[in-house]
């Protein structure tokens, strides 16, 4: 259904629910986590949490 789908879904599941590129959301959390910018491990975990199952 979702192609696009890598690891747990979270980047494709943000780039469908926002209407943006799904690369581009892989690339800024890529550049935050090397920054360590806020902690975005923990974040994309309780986004995780979050989505639905359906993706």
């Amino acid at each position: 259904m979702f192609p696009e789908k890598k690891i747990l879904g979270v980047c494709c599941w943000l780039a469908y629910k926002f209407d943006l590129n799904v690369t581009g959301i892989r690339i800024l959390f890529l550049i935050f986590l090397l920054l360590g910018v806020g902690s975005p491990l923990l974040i994309y975990l309780i986004l995780y949490l979050i989505k639905p199952n359906s993706f």
